[in-house]
């Protein structure tokens, strides 16, 4: 998969599972959605779903979807699988297919995501996506899992959280700003420069997402108790066929 992220979530199984597999709780912590609702389906079948993405305020990319989970796995993990695709001739993202799992481990969960895409545009969208898209992709899936985790161990909600980061993004701006304004312009650069940096290297407030508290790499370790990270690959070959 091309984009791995990772975060562990101090809560309850069944907390992590919910908030991220109800269309309703998904769209309020993921950045990447602007709107997600399950399509009818027959008994058995997979999930079809289909999804929004709000780029511009009068621009909205839509797409749609297939998924299907395993809620009671015999290692006591749990994991889902999903196939996407939108047609949508402003959608960078022709289609493309990912997985989550979700692992105990003592009084956390590890909850990991990987996925990968094939851009349209031909060699224009492919350039494009590894240069701007793709990285901009990996920060906000990363960004969204940490906003979910505070949710999950703070009760700090999506909303809120999104307050916090847009008012912490304000100051850290204002301050660069206010610096240049009032230093002299003979000596302003140094100065300048140190609060910008400090702007961007400061770690964020406790209470505000932060895409860096996540691995962007699948870790180095032994399977064992649902321990690794591999994809789901019989689940996955399953939504092949549908």
């Amino acid at each position: 998969m091309g984009l791995y992220v990772e975060t562990r979530i101090r809560a309850g199984l069944d907390e992590v599972w919910d908030r991220s597999q109800l269309p309703d709780r998904h769209q309020r912590w993921d950045l990447r959605f602007s709107e997600i609702d399950y399509l009818p389906c027959a008994p058995g079948e997979p999930q079809r779903f289909r999804y929004a993405t709000r780029v511009l305020p009068l621009l909205t990319v839509h797409g749609t979807g297939v998924s299907a989970g395993e809620r009671n796995r015999p290692d006591g993990t749990r994991t889902s699988a999903l196939r996407f695709a939108s047609a949508h001739p402003l959608s960078l993202i022709e289609e493309g297919r990912g997985y989550w799992r979700y692992i105990p481990d003592g009084a956390e969960v590890r909850f990991l995501t990987g996925y990968d895409y094939r851009p349209r545009w031909g060699r224009f969208g492919r350039l494009a996506d590894r240069l701007v898209f793709r990285p901009l992709m990996g920060w906000a899936t990363a960004w969204s899992f940490d906003r979910l985790r505070l949710w999950c161990e703070r009760g700090i909600t999506p909303e809120r959280s999104l307050r916090h980061a847009l008012a912490e993004l304000f100051v850290r701006i204002a301050a660069v700003l206010v610096t240049a304004a009032v230093m002299p312009l003979a000596v302003a650069v140094g100065p300048v420069l140190a609060v910008a940096g400090a702007a961007l290297l400061l770690p964020p407030l406790p209470g505000t997402p932060a895409a860096r508290r996540c691995l962007r790499r699948p870790p180095e370790r032994t399977a064992g108790h649902g321990g690794s990270a591999a994809a789901p690959t019989a689940l996955l070959a399953t939504l092949e066929q549908s």
